[in-house]
């Protein structure tokens, strides 16, 4: 009956109660009735169809400006509705309607654009299951005080669960039943630690996304199998790869090291070998470590706190790239000609030792400032030629419109005691962008192969933006006084290159860049090939990270089934076909709940580090304008609040077809892109929150 419900209900576009749907459908007994009843009901679970107030039933893709997704709130009041295969809806503070985190809302698109705005209108379900505090002291004893404040929740813990805890614990707390509205029991699952350990803050804000440091007794047990150093047997039927000169390239502080590379001239051609290790020797399906991977889905990389996806022991130990020692790879060996076109390729099992632990800091003095630094006099020629190399694949690239949007990138300088002490831009040389360029040749080689054999797969893609987005930023742009010369009719990558390169010499380029890409939809991990758009290939995966990655981890298994072991049975197939759809969509949630959790982390930090420099004097540029002020963006990506309310001299009204604030009779203008002299008033590392005022008179248009 159900599809049957809901072909009838493709061709409605008002609403209709249970009696008129059934008289659609033509069903005429009791039995057919409650069976319909169920139905709907089910249907409305499952967010398909909409039930009105009045007990009215509609298909929700029917409503066009209805939207079912999940609530993602922002320490600035506002929030997010994110919607699957849709642009997020920005919902601003005023319309958020009680609705918190995690939380299945309906809300009403009210404007559609460049940054489309929404209302939620209903709460549909609470998602939310755990909650980070802190303990303290109340009148009849110890009372939990969410973290996150926008949660508003009034959460009495179970006594019993207070057992051992004191003030100023930091707990993570499982709700169990809402007796009323954002009224929760709860009960105390985890003590993560004293509010005033070092690294706490971190944890924190860790525990908020479910990203948890202890994997478990279970986890532990199976570590006790895993070599600490690989065995004669384990390198059978591999290709050695010992004598050739392999190397690696990461930070000064990385030990969790998953890619090497080599590289060789045959006439004029290029040989280069991207080695990555073969975690997927270690780490099995349906195993502890496994499972542990699959839920974790990525290492979280928060300041200078790394919260692993893999145990240490493998992820620093046998499965890391060590300098001197033998380790397990999957090799992409490559022939490139001048041109940078891969003429030939080979895919296969290895082993290396590579020849040194090189830092991105002292390759930069080779390929930047021709000086090299003790230790590296062997490799230099290497390492030119490969840059020489890099700089080859990158414009064979940019020749069919990869896009590099040039985003800064901060970085949280701490002190041993773990408090914010600097913020930095994160500064990148030849050596991050040969790693980089590499890195995407070995991933499109990898994709290309397994998709030209028609296998499932898993693949990191890219959607085409929607031209209504890229109209609506053309508008924007006009609003800021210029023009583009691209015709932007047919968007291909080569469109949104010319856009970007006609925008560089900008003074707003930072922000036109990444209103650009917010234009643009979402990278994530799917089953289904679509290409990437904004690297402009055709096919592309995630193969060289599975210490960090599970989506690696998974095209390494999905490797050796195919290219080593050849199983290609249809049982294999079919299993495959279901199972990569639940981890592309898993992966790409887990992806989302690192990112939030770093960005989180970062705020937390910028405005510790701002605590200590309450009073001084800044120049920045306004990179967002809402109804109740402008933020203003620091060189060292700092970003501050001027609210409305401290703007003098005028009463200052938003005006968003303008994104700008506007006195009323001065005329005043505060806008995206203008620089402005600011004072930080106030800093909070509790709330994550930093205030500026305007300094002098100058800095409105």
């Amino acid at each position: 009956m159900k599809e049957e419900v809901l072909q009838k209900l493709e061709s409605v576009y008002e609403a209709k109660d249970l009696i008129q749907i059934n008289d659609l459908m033509g069903y005429q007994t009791a039995e057919e009735l409650r069976e319909l009843t169920d139905v709907l009901e089910e249907l409305v679970s499952d967010y398909i169809v909409y039930k009105t107030k009045k007990d009215k039933y509609i298909l929700l893709k029917n409503c066009v400006n209805l939207k079912i997704g999940k609530f993602e709130g922002n320490k600035k009041g506002f929030g997010f509705v994110v919607l699957p295969k849709e642009d997020d809806l920005y919902i601003d503070d005023a319309d958020v309607n009680g609705a918190i985190d995690d939380d299945i809302v309906l809300a009403e698109v009210i404007k559609k654009g460049l940054k489309p705005e929404g209302r939620v209108i209903r709460v549909i379900k609470r998602e939310i299951n755990t909650i980070v505090g802190e303990l303290i002291d109340g009148k009849n004893g110890l009372i939990f005080k969410p973290d996150d404040e926008k949660l508003n929740l009034d959460i009495k813990l179970k006594k019993d669960t207070l057992k051992n805890c004191v003030a100023g614990h930091k707990v993570l707390v499982k709700l169990k039943d809402e007796y009323a509205p954002k009224k929760f029991h709860g009960e105390i699952i985890k003590i993560i630690g004293h509010k005033d350990d070092p690294g706490m803050d971190i944890l924190s804000i860790a525990y908020k996304y479910n990203i948890d440091p202890d994997f478990g007794n279970e986890v532990e047990k199976e570590l006790e199998t895993i070599p600490s150093e690989v065995a004669e047997s384990e390198l059978q039927n591999r290709r050695d790869l010992t004598k050739d000169c392999i190397f690696t390239i990461d930070g000064e502080h990385t030990k969790d090291i998953d890619d090497a590379i080599s590289l060789k001239k045959e006439g004029n051609n290029y040989i280069l070998g991207v080695h990555i290790a073969d975690v997927s020797h270690y780490v099995k399906e349906n195993t502890p470590l496994g499972d542990a991977a699959y839920e974790r889905g990525t290492s979280n990389y928060l300041a200078n706190t790394v919260i692993p996806m893999l145990p240490h022991q493998l992820s620093n130990g046998i499965c890391s790239l060590n300098e001197g020692e033998i380790r397990l790879t999957m090799s992409c060996v490559m022939t490139i000609n001048p041109n940078g076109k891969i003429i030939d390729y080979d895919i296969f099992e290895s082993y290396i030792k590579s020849r040194k632990k090189m830092t991105y800091t002292a390759v930069n003095q080779i390929l930047m400032e021709d000086t090299v630094p003790e230790g590296y006099e062997d490799f230099a020629d290497t390492l030119k030629e490969m840059n020489e190399l890099a700089h080859i694949l990158r414009k064979e690239k940019i020749s069919r419109g990869y896009m590099d949007f040039d985003l800064d990138e901060p970085e949280i300088i701490q002190d041993e005691e773990g408090h914010a002490i600097d913020v930095v831009v994160v500064e990148r040389g030849d050596g991050e962008k040969l790693i980089e360029d590499f890195m995407i040749a070995a991933n499109e080689t990898v994709a290309t192969h397994i998709y030209n054999m028609d296998l499932p797969f898993i693949y990191r893609v890219h959607g085409e933006p929607n031209s209504e987005k890229i109209d609506d930023f053309t508008n924007l742009l006009k609003i800021l006084g210029y023009s583009l010369q691209t015709r932007v009719i047919d968007m291909k990558p080569k469109t949104m290159q010319s856009i970007l390169e006609e925008l560089h010499d900008k003074k707003e380029f930072k922000i036109l860049s990444s209103m650009l890409l917010r234009s643009m939809r979402k990278a994530e991990y799917s089953k289904e090939n679509i290409g990437h758009f904004s690297l402009a290939s055709n096919a592309y995966t995630h193969f060289t990270s599975p210490i960090r990655r599970f989506p690696d981890l998974t095209v390494h298994r999905l490797l050796k089934k195919y290219l080593v072991e050849k199983d290609f049975s249809m049982t294999t197939i079919d299993t495959l076909n279901n199972s990569l759809v639940q981890i592309a969509e898993h992966s790409s949630e887990r992806e989302v709940a690192a990112q939030n959790a770093e960005r989180d982390v970062d705020d937390m930090k910028m405005a510790e580090y701002m605590e200590s420099h309450v009073g001084e004097i800044y120049e920045g540029m306004i990179d967002t304008v809402t109804n109740f002020g402008f933020f203003v963006e620091l060189p060292n990506l700092v970003e501050g609040l001027v609210h409305v309310s401290t703007l003098k001299g005028d009463y200052f009204n938003y005006v968003p077809e303008s994104l700008a604030m506007i006195g009323n009779n001065t005329k005043k203008t505060y806008r995206i892109g203008d620089i402005v002299k600011v004072k930080c008033v106030r800093a909070s590392k509790e709330t994550s929150m930093i205030d500026f005022e305007l300094v002098g008179e100058e800095n409105g248009n």
